[in-house]
């Protein structure tokens, strides 16, 4: 699994933008360059890529068209400068939060403040993700690790120190630019397993604990017993939600 953590290890500028069929192909410029080979995944404005090609001074890459649909990068041009990041390995700290490179939406600059030595920018977003979003908890946008640390119903807003702004593509967004985002893995895996205990569509719990039954009818041994009824949910997790999925006993 290739995976980052939103710490921003180089400023990175296109210097070729050019559109193949539905896609586009990336040169970019870069000195992390010569540390890269051929099928190597590099982070791009928080956008998992992969190296086709590559030498000492730049590396390419085709961006396909669902990712276009999905992510900023159908919009940069030669001369823009991107955020860079290289896949973890296993022996290095995780400095920031995991992140997978998976774009799940952009959102859009809606106010970028002073306030002290620190920017706040607050961000716009759809609200179908707002069950992913929570207070002090992390984001990665255009694939720099970030901390909620302040949230509204549709927008959110992020504290960022002049270091961080001053070595990432922060520097240039303004008002009304669009920026990608991706939730935290962690927060998303847990949306969706309350989610299936509240619908009953997937029986979540006997995997997390294959030597407990669920009470769901699967057929085999025990298939009649009757379908448990989803502890109804007013609103967080309670310590009898945890206790009712196996996780206390």
């Amino acid at each position: 699994m290739t995976m980052f953590n939103g710490i921003i290890e180089e400023l990175g500028v296109v210097s070729s933008a050019k559109d193949i069929g539905g896609g586009k192909e990336l040169a970019i410029s870069t000195g992390l360059a010569p540390s890269l080979e051929v099928d190597n995944s590099l982070c791009i404005n928080g956008v998992c890529q992969t190296v086709i090609r590559q030498d000492q001074r730049s590396v390419t890459v085709q961006v396909v068209e669902e990712t276009l649909r999905k992510t900023t990068l159908g919009g940069l041009k030669a001369g823009d400068e991107v955020n860079l990041e290289r896949s973890l390995t296993l022996s290095q700290r995780i400095d920031g939060h995991i992140v997978q490179g998976h774009v799940d939406t952009t959102g859009t600059l809606l106010d970028i403040r002073k306030e002290g030595t620190n920017r706040l920018c607050t961000i716009g977003y759809d609200p179908e993700w707002r069950d992913l979003v929570v207070g002090r908890g992390s984001i990665a946008i255009d694939g720099i690790s970030l901390t909620t640390a302040r949230e509204a119903e549709n927008a959110i807003t992020v504290a960022i120190i002049p270091f961080t702004w001053d070595q990432t593509v922060f520097k240039h967004r303004k008002k009304g630019d669009r920026v990608n985002l991706e939730f935290d893995i962690l927060g998303k895996y847990v949306v969706r397993f309350m989610r299936n205990r509240e619908t009953g569509e997937d029986d979540s719990t006997s995997r997390l604990h294959p030597g407990k039954s669920s009470g769901l009818a699967t057929g085999g041994k025990g298939s009649d017993r009757k379908k448990s009824t989803p502890p109804q949910q007013t609103g967080g997790v309670s310590r009898q939600l945890l206790k009712n999925s196996g996780f206390l006993k």
